[in-house]
C-alpha cells in the first residue's frame, strides 16, 4: 500500500518556486510579477508558494537572496517614541549592512541597479511599496522626505562598501549615528 503525504526527501520544488521568482521578478519588476505566475512557470499551485514563503515580499527577499526582508524591520523603526525614529532608522540600515555576509546581496543589487534597468524597476517597485510607502503612511510625512532618507542612507553604503572612501570605513557605526540620524530626524520631523 502506498504512504499518503509528501515523498520522504528533499524536495526541489522551492528551489523551482525561487529560480521561477528570480525570472519573474526580473523580467516583470516587482509590480507585474504575480503569485500565480512564478507558480505556473513553477509548475506549481500558488498556494505553495505562500506555504514555502508566506507573502510577496518574503519571496521577493528569499529570491534575491536578502539576508533581511527590508519591509519586516519597518516595525521596529516605528516602534517607540517619535523622537527617536531617525536614530532607530540608521541603527536599521547599519545592522543590514554590518555583516559581509549579509552585505553581499544588497551590493550585488545596488551595482546592478546602477547598470541594468530592469534591475533598477524591480528594486524602485519593492522598495517604493514595502518600505518607503509603509513609513510615510505610518507617520503621515510625504513620501518624498522618506525617499530622502533613502537616498541619504544609500549615499553612505555606495561610498562605504562600494567605492570604499577611507572617512566611511574608518568610521565606526555610532559616528555614523551620529552623523545621519539628526538628518533623518529632520526630514521626519522639519522644523515649523
Amino acid at each position: 500500500m502506498a504512504r499518503a503525504g509528501r515523498r520522504p526527501g528533499q524536495t526541489e520544488t522551492r528551489e523551482k518556486i525561487l529560480d521561477a521568482a528570480r525570472h519573474r521578478f526580473a523580467e516583470l519588476g516587482y509590480d507585474g510579477a504575480t503569485i500565480r505566475g512564478i507558480a505556473a512557470d513553477a509548475g506549481v499551485n500558488a498556494a505553495l508558494l505562500h506555504h514555502f514563503f508566506g507573502s510577496k515580499q518574503d519571496l521577493f527577499a528569499a529570491a534575491m537572496n536578502l539576508p533581511v526582508n527590508p519591509a519586516s524591520l519597518v516595525p521596529a523603526i516605528l516602534a517607540g517614541p517619535r523622537a527617536g525614529l531617525g536614530e532607530r532608522l540608521v541603527r536599521a540600515f547599519l545592522s543590514v549592512w554590518a555583516a559581509p555576509e549579509g552585505r553581499t546581496p544588497f551590493l550585488a543589487m545596488l551595482r546592478a541597479a546602477a547598470t541594468n534597468e530592469q534591475v533598477a524597476l524591480m528594486m524602485r517597485q519593492f522598495i517604493e511599496r514595502t518600505v518607503l510607502a509603509e513609513v510615510a503612511r505610518a507617520l503621515d510625512v510625504p513620501k518624498v522626505r522618506v525617499t530622502g532618507i533613502a537616498a541619504q542612507m544609500i549615499g553612505v553604503a555606495l561610498l562605504r562598501y562600494v567605492i570604499k572612501l577611507p572617512p566611511l570605513t574608518a568610521a565606526d557605526d555610532e559616528e555614523i549615528v551620529a552623523l545621519l540620524a539628526p538628518v533623518a530626524q529632520y526630514y521626519l520631523d522639519p522644523p515649523a
